[in-house]
């Protein structure tokens, strides 16, 4: 915090420890300040550590030492210091500088490193969970002790003061250290004394941290909270930027591009359009031109497609070259007669300065191409005319996305499709209900047998079976429903076979329908089921028959309802960041809350994922929000590639998230059909995380998990910006449902969804793969997280992690409610005591103080807001430090293709972590049976006294206020520890004797 007046302040740190002091030097003008200085204090008796208090000020230094200001202090206990022994490290801890009075202000942290060292075993260490802050010891600070032998020499000097004085007491010393570059880990210095020593290594302090503190005066071991609160590497983190881009300045210099593309970098480019030729001379002996034209800036140049026997071509085709890489004043288009067995003909040229080229930039309608004279070398007319555009442009052009770009010019006309930017839409899906009610009339070859019916359901790859029906009838009743999902538009056929088990793995068909999905009727919302219909089932050679208008006298009949449910939303993401929540039907959509715009500006740092070929990188960026997909172009062989292109998103629900995915290009020159895109990394979004209006301009590191370990592949540099234009539906939206109202009046169950969205993916994948360039289908699983739903042990332990932290809130307000309970704190409890009586006497007050409470922590918790988008937590997702056999079981394909031994040392593992889990869930059974116990009359002499206790309490409470109850509950649950005994309390005691079903399980 500044205190000088100039917006800087002096700090000095003192340390305060049983009635000893020692400070750090000043920093002048240094709000974050870096000491590296190690302090040592004695301890007479070992066993009073846990009840002493280490307590470490932070002053702004005045007038050279003379004058003070309190900038925070922290309180830190003795019984959460850690025992270090020689194969352990001590992890640096942050803590948050505290206010010594209600109007202080204060903020910052300061970093310490904190644990004790003793040379014999005569007393207990202190009651400590030292192995947590190994175990979670961030690489960036194990190595920090780079002054060993001078803290060694420190250390031997103080001790040697008091060796006399404690001759017979054990050697034990107390560390505190911290660093804030990397160093070796501290070891444990050899001590020489028969002292106790304390030593404070007081690294650096820090301006405004977010973090939670770890350690209070009264609080026990702070190793629980650190273990689930890690701090992420450095390098995994966000980089905000401020590129040059229109929206962030303002929109200075009245450039026209920034009113559509002010999310990006302005890039110009030299557009040539070559259209068409006429009057060409003929240059073979047979007096027949194969023209192609090359258009040749410096050493950049690019070549139309040759047509045969033509010699008045059109080709229609535009070249794009970045100014940044003009190698040349004059660009030269020149036509050339195509010749497979010798050099290619001359047939004219064209020459244009660049100083002459004119600029164009949208809204301006395209530039007219002109007929141009063609030249011989010696820049003479010659015959023939070639129609021609020139100007210089952005990439806002309409042009720029069907240009041939000089970045791209190695690649053939075949494969320049692949390189182009282009947007998609995903394919309109529904779900398609399929009810089998009944069969009647069915024949079967063998009318004396039993039958075993089941009704299979195919559509398109989609394939259903009912269950199958044992019956003497030929009538069977099914009344099984089925799901299947459908895409526009309605090309598929539904085959509907009704088939007979007559042996182990042989089916006989007693009859097939084929219906088309066109004439299916649709559903809205909660509307009654259409009317269940009757099909005839024909034999499979005439179903198959195609216009066949036969009709069979008597034929085997099915009854089914069929529809097509519109008011779902088809899902083909997680629901946990799904970018669309929109129900099919058009009619039952919500109006559009606002506009996401993003800026796709660059990468960097990204790795040569070529390497064996020759090449680095052909890297290109996809998007994907609700149906709409973006794909930037390719830019070819090179790590730091620069895309400048904008899109935009119109937003329906802010609770919705974008993907980002790079991939490396692999289907350029020389490619096979089959290879596939490379991952790079992936980035997620939330818009709700966004501030409506504002600018976020980061680079996102690409994380991609391998069988080898968490990489990274570089960064991605993203501008974005999420404009609301209704801010009352927009509030409105977080009282509704997520999904639309089909999902939650007629839900589909969990084992179906996951079906049906696999079904979804496998779709969209396959449409998507078609189009022109395709969206390739390794693109679209990566991009909608195909394998989302896999065995892993890490997610299962991220999972756990996320389970515990939420916990440990409440853990922590349990130790607050014991520490009141204990006194710890008179003051604190005497406040308790009083808010009680207050809330009694004033029950009215009790619900707008909780309310209030609420109010003021979200106002103050305000201050500490995220200022940055969130991304991929590498510490969360526990995949900074996942074992290499985990990774390699996660990235096994289903089913395992290991060994035998691997994949059975694999299954005894998951054994036993599903044996803790069934203990817990045992435990937790064990406890609400205890409960429906109370009332059972499994144990009657323990329901008999529950209900006597019942009644005495019912008639006490009747006759006895209200208030005096509350009152009296309230001070015997805060009595002081003088009233209190250390054994279990009497209600304890009768719970746990309360019988639960453990006993009768086999």
């Amino acid at each position: 915090m500044p205190k000088d007046g100039h917006g800087s302040a002096s700090p000095f740190v003192e340390v305060h420890f049983d009635e000893q002091r020692q400070r750090t030097q000043t920093k002048p003008r240094e709000l974050n300040p870096i000491w590296n200085e190690k302090f040592s204090f004695n301890v007479n008796n070992p066993r009073d550590l846990p009840s002493k208090t280490i307590e470490v000020v932070v002053y702004n230094d005045r007038k050279g030492g003379h004058h003070k200001n309190f900038l925070g202090h922290v309180r830190i206990s003795g019984n959460s210091v850690p025992l270090l022994s020689d194969s352990e490290a001590i992890d640096l801890q942050r803590y948050p500088l505290e206010k010594r009075g209600l109007f202080s202000h204060i903020k910052g942290d300061i970093a310490l490193k904190i644990y004790a060292v003793h040379d014999g075993n005569h007393y207990p260490p202190p009651p400590t969970n030292a192995g947590n802050f190994e175990t979670e010891a961030t690489p960036a600070f194990q190595e920090i002790n780079t002054n060993k032998l001078q803290s060694e020499d420190a250390i031997g000097d103080h001790e040697k003061k008091n060796k006399k004085k404690r001759k017979d007491k054990e050697v034990r010393t107390f560390h505190s250290i911290g660093t804030a570059t990397g160093g070796p880990a501290a070891a444990a210095p050899p001590l020489v004394s028969s002292g106790f020593g304390f030593e404070t290594h007081v690294m650096k302090e820090k301006a405004p941290a977010v973090e939670t503190r770890t350690d209070f005066a009264r609080a026990g071991p702070p190793t629980a909270m650190h273990m689930h609160m890690p701090k992420q590497n450095p390098e995994f983190l966000l980089v905000e930027t401020s590129p040059p881009v229109a929206a962030r300045m303002r929109y200075r210099g009245g450039d026209k591009m920034a009113c559509t593309y002010d999310l990006v970098e302005q890039m110009r480019y030299l557009y040539v359009s070559v259209v068409k030729a006429k009057d060409l001379p003929a240059m073979d002996v047979s007096g027949s031109l194969d023209p192609y034209v090359e258009v040749k800036l410096g050493n950049y140049s690019g070549k139309t497609k040759y047509l045969e026997k033509n010699q008045s071509p059109v080709w229609k085709q535009i070249f794009a070259f970045s100014k940044d890489r003009l190698q040349s004043n004059l660009l030269e288009v020149t036509v050339k007669d195509k010749d497979f067995v010798t050099k290619d003909d001359f047939v004219g040229r064209v020459f244009f300065d660049l100083s002459e080229v004119p600029l164009r930039v949208p809204p301006d309608s395209p530039l007219a191409p002109q007929w141009y004279r063609l030249e011989d070398k010696r820049r003479i007319k010659t015959r023939g005319e070639i129609m021609l555009a020139v100007w210089m442009g952005t990439q806002a052009d309409e042009s720029f996305p069907e240009a041939w770009h000089s970045d791209a010019h190695d690649i053939s006309h075949t494969n320049l499709a692949n390189t182009r930017s282009k947007v998609y839409f995903s394919p309109k899906l529904y779900y398609l209900r399929v009810q089998i009610i009944e069969a009647q009339d069915l024949i079967p070859s063998d009318k004396g047998r039993v039958l075993e019916v089941s009704v299979k359901v195919q559509l398109g790859n989609q394939g259903r079976v009912t269950r199958p029906l044992q019956t003497r009838t030929i009538n069977p009743i099914w009344n099984d429903e089925l799901m299947f999902v459908a895409s526009e538009p309605f090309e598929d056929f539904i085959i509907v076979s009704v088939e007979d088990r007559i042996g182990p793995g042989k089916d006989e068909i007693l009859g097939r329908v084929i219906l088309s999905v066109r004439d299916i009727p649709a559903r809205l919302e909660t509307h009654k089921l259409p009317d269940p219909r009757w099909f005839n089932l024909f034999k499979p050679s005439l179903a198959q028959e195609e216009g066949e208008k036969k009709k069979e006298k008597f034929s085997s009949k099915i009854l089914l309802r069929l529809c097509l449910d519109a008011g779902y939303h088809v899902l083909d993401e997680s629901t946990h960041f799904s970018s669309d929540l929109q129900p099919s039907s058009k009619h039952l959509r919500k109006p559009r809350i606002g506009i996401l715009e993003l800026g796709i500006l660059s990468a960097r740092n990204l790795l040569p994922m070529k390497g064996k070929d020759g090449r680095t990188t052909d890297a290109y960026c996809a998007a994907k929000y609700g149906n709409k997909w973006v794909r930037t172009r390719t830019i070819l062989n090179t790590l730091n590639p620069r895309w400048n292109e904008q899109y935009t998103w119109e937003v329906y629900d802010p609770c919705t998230v974008i993907t980002l995915g790079v991939f490396d290009n692999c289907h350029i020159n020389g490619s096979k059909d089959d290879s596939r895109d490379q991952r790079i990394g992936k980035v997620r979004i939330r818009l709700s995380t966004l501030e409506t209006d504002r600018i976020y301009t980061h680079y996102y590191p690409l994380l991609v998990l391998t069988p080898s370990g968490l990489r990274k592949h570089g960064e991605l540099h993203l501008a974005l910006r999420f404009t609301c234009t209704a801010w009352v539906n927009m509030v409105t939206q977080y009282g509704k449902p997520l999904l639309p109202k089909m999902h939650y009046v007629q839900p589909i169950s969990v084992k179906h969804i996951d079906w049906l969205r696999h079904q979804a993916m496998q779709i969209v994948a396959a449409r998507l793969s078609r189009a022109e360039p395709p969206l390739r289908r390794e693109v679209v699983e990566y991009m909608l997280d195909v394998d989302y739903h896999m065995w892993s042990l890490r997610r299962s332990k991220a999972n756990f992690l996320r389970i515990m932290s939420l916990l440990s809130g409440i853990t922590a307000a349990c130790k607050w409610y014991n520490d009141i309970c204990n006194w710890r704190n008179p003051i604190t409890t005497c406040l308790v005591h009083v808010l009680l009586f207050i809330l009694v006497c004033y029950p009215e007050l009790i619900l707008p103080t909780i309310f209030l409470y609420l109010f003021v922590i979200g106002l103050w918790n305000y201050r500490f807001r995220p200022r940055h988008p969130p991304h991929m937590d590498t510490r969360l997702s526990q995949a900074d430090n996942a074992h290499p056999d985990e990774l390699d079981e996660e990235f096994d394909s289903f089913p395992a293709s290991r060994p035998s031994d691997i994949v059975r040392m694999r299954y005894d593992r998951l054994r036993s972590v599903a044996g803790r889990v069934q203990t817990v869930v045992g435990d937790l059974a064990s406890q609400g049976e205890r409960a429906q116990a109370l009332l059972s009359w499994r144990d009657p002499r323990a329901t008999a006294i529950f209900i006597l206790f019942s009644l005495i309490w019912a008639v006490f409470i009747y006759v006895t206020p209200f208030q005096v109850v509350a009152v009296l509950v309230g001070l015997y649950l805060l009595r002081h520890p003088r009233f209190r005994s250390k054994m279990p309390a009497v209600p304890v005691n009768f719970f746990k004797r309360l019988p639960s079903k453990t006993d009768i399980l086999l």
